[in-house]
């Protein structure tokens, strides 16, 4: 890493159309890095927060637990299509429409702790290939349902007959295209989805996001002024602050013992490592070690 290499988080207002990758390659260019990445795809129609990782923050998204996620939704009932939206091939219609209490009536079902099958047009890989590569060429594969956890469900009518807005609040590898079609199943005319916009992710609010558009507008300086410390990615954990010896031996790869520095943290948590002025520089986890209880740094972000 050259000292002038950019590092921090970019939280990105994604537009429809281009792939979460699409805005990876731009951010790479913009801030002249290749050490670029994401935290989350959002597929080509959706829209919505994207936070981007640059420089020495990318090595984040591996230690970066699976967030609760806000999204808002078009739902539209009366369709089923291949890829669970309305990009896919329509499957089946029906003219009949529930009434707007009908489909409130059934919302509960899909609230809480439920199993969801991943939908084949998906990222997600089966024996080292994605179910999006497999459907394209015609095939389907069985896949398992996982559970997931919808936090809050809300269905508002719109002034079209056939599409509600959900805002939903739910955990990390839900998707929504198949909470569309499942919903809409359950009301026995099909459903999709109609739009997507992810507005919060990992504590990131679509209030704070920038559209690709605005920071190509803006010039170097003002370029480095958006990024977000690295540290704000794990803003929900606890700080361990060592004192100048500790922090050393710390950087060395030493563990350093709880009881030394009057903490008792659980085993197998998670910490932010901290100088003694409180300025973050790694991702810390507790763990058992022959002489007792430990922290260790697992990913140094900032250097000496």
């Amino acid at each position: 890493m050259t000292p002038q290499e950019p590092s921090g988080v970019l939280i990105v207002h994604k537009h429809a159309g281009v792939t979460s990758h699409d805005i990876v390659n731009r951010i790479r260019r913009l801030y002249q890095t290749r050490r670029v990445g994401h935290t989350g795809t959002l597929d080509p129609m959706a829209t919505g927060v994207l936070v981007v990782l640059i420089g020495r923050s990318a090595k984040a998204c591996e230690y970066l637990c699976t967030d609760a996620k806000r999204y808002r939704a078009t739902l539209r009932l009366g369709l089923t299509t291949d890829t669970e939206d309305t990009t896919g091939t329509v499957l089946t219609t029906s003219d009949r429409l529930p009434s707007p209490d009908e489909v409130q009536k059934v919302l509960p079902q899909f609230c809480g702790k439920i199993l969801q099958v991943p939908p084949m047009y998906s990222a997600l890989k089966i024996n080292g290939q994605k179910l999006v590569d497999l459907a394209r060429q015609g095939q389907t594969v069985e896949r398992q349902a996982r559970e997931i956890e919808i936090f809050a469900l809300c269905a508002t009518p719109t002034n079209v007959a056939s599409d509600y807005l959900l805002d939903v609040h739910c955990s990390g590898g839900t998707y929504i295209r198949t909470l569309c079609a499942d919903i809409g199943n359950a009301l026995g005319c099909g459903g999709a989805m109609a739009s997507l916009e992810r507005t919060e992710t990992g504590g990131f609010s679509i209030e704070n996001a920038h559209s690709i558009a605005e920071v190509e507008e803006m010039n170097e300086r003002e370029r480095l002024d958006l990024l977000i410390p690295t540290e704000a990615l794990f803003s929900s954990l606890p700080a361990i602050s060592l004192p100048a010896f500790y922090e050393k031996l710390c950087r060395g790869g030493c563990e350093i013992y709880l009881k030394k520095i009057g903490r008792n943290d659980p085993v197998g948590s998670r910490v932010r490592l901290c100088r003694a002025n409180g300025s973050f520089f790694a991702l810390g986890e507790v763990g058992e070690y022959e002489a007792g209880i430990a922290v260790k740094a697992i990913k140094t972000f900032v250097l000496e």
